[in-house]
């Protein structure tokens, strides 16, 4: 086959070099062309109709969500962002990628000579993923589209299965406060009581799953959520804010010892793998630890599920959702045989990646396959409201 057609688009002529040099270096691509902002890019899209794009996100005339969101509409490509390792940036990011971007990676920082290798290594191996994905067009996206109110309106069941996400909410504008690194979450006696647990492991075309799946849960939901999604620290914060915004769940970015309480959702920190463990006789507990990472991952799904082995008390409801590789299959297939109550995949129409999901659909511990838009439907059927 011949190599596949790569479009660069950044505002800075040294990126832009730097870029394509490395992407060059792999005889699978070529680079076709290089535009210096998102208005350009967006026609060279039009015009060179590139495998794929990677795409800076802070550029001049049209910046790289805008043009995401042009690109994503009427000229579907899979688009790896290029993103700054800042709390902004990360911010922009979650939100690229709900609108459709295949990945992101991290823009070369301080001594450029020694993330090099680093940004080589990643930038080429999303590219060969994403040349090789199934991309739909992004439709009915918004800066002031729905609520999580809104999305609640229809119950899950009524909804048809598309292939597109829906419209996306805008983020919040005032940025939630810090909280303390060791923050104990306790709600008083009581509230902790809990006798499901739901938990959900995703990677690549996570984030806009997840917006899906936790914008359509209501509030008051009698089990406690923990979500485990392949991102670097300070992605984890972001998206674990972004979230909140479009839930009726709190979601939170998981800390050591948080105290599990239904209705909150924990997202696993970049760079921890997530654990929870008995707190006594009636609570649960989370325990971040920083151990080996496995199968690549850290935090790693399998990790996650595997932790919830030894808590038969509860009914434990697990998901995979779309991402690379077979991460949290093992992990499912385990549980299952230790009485898990529901177990489910997100079918391949859906997923941005068939990996994670297909991994588990092969081991044969899938209970139930079903597209993104009714997972939420069916954690609410078999947990209760």
């Amino acid at each position: 086959m011949p190599p596949y057609d790569i479009l660069v688009v950044d505002d800075s002529v040294f990126m832009r070099k730097i870029i394509t040099d490395l992407i060059s270096e792999d005889p699978a691509f070529r680079v076709v062309g290089a535009a210096k902002n998102g208005r350009e890019g967006v026609e060279m899209v039009k015009k060179l109709k590139p495998h794929a794009v990677t795409l800076d996100i802070e550029m001049p005339e049209m910046n790289g969500l805008e043009a995401l969101k042009a690109i994503m509409k009427d000229h579907p490509v899979p688009v790896i962002m290029l993103s700054s390792l800042t709390q902004e940036g990360a911010a922009e990011t979650i939100r690229a990628l709900e609108w459709g971007a295949f990945d992101f990676v991290g823009k070369p920082s301080g001594s450029i000579s020694l993330d090099l290798h680093k940004v080589k290594a990643l930038l080429l191996e999303k590219l060969h993923t994403a040349v090789k994905a199934k991309v739909r067009p992004v439709t009915g996206i918004s800066w002031s589209s729905r609520t999580a109110s809104a999305a609640q309106a229809a119950p899950p069941a009524s909804r048809t299965p598309a292939a597109a996400a829906p419209p996306v909410p805008p983020m919040r504008t005032e940025t939630p406060a810090a909280k303390p690194p060791e923050r104990i979450r306790s709600a008083g006696a009581g509230v902790q009581t809990f006798d499901h647990l739901v938990a959900i492991g995703t990677s690549t075309g996570g984030p806009r799953a997840l917006h899906q799946v936790l914008s359509d849960m209501p509030d008051h939901y009698p089990a406690p959520v923990l979500i485990v999604q392949h991102m670097p620290p300070n992605f984890t914060k972001s998206l674990a804010q972004r979230l909140d915004s479009i839930s009726k769940l709190t979601v939170v970015e998981a800390e050591n010892g948080m105290v599990l309480e239904r209705g909150t959702a924990y997202v696993a920190p970049g760079g921890y793998h997530m654990t929870v463990a008995r707190n006594g006789t009636q609570s649960y507990k989370i325990h971040l630890s920083k151990d080996e990472p496995r199968g690549g991952h850290r935090p790693s799904v399998d990790t996650m599920f595997e932790s919830l082995l030894p808590l038969k008390e509860l009914k434990r409801h697990i998901v995979i959702m779309t991402g690379m590789g077979a991460d949290g299959a093992k992990g499912m297939q385990a549980l299952k045989q230790a009485g898990a109550i529901t177990t489910i995949a997100e079918s391949e129409e859906t997923c941005v990646v068939y990996g994670m999901p297909r991994a588990a659909v092969e081991l044969g511990c899938v209970m139930h396959v079903v597209p993104q838009q009714q997972i939420a439907g069916m954690l609410i059927q078999s947990v209760g409201r």
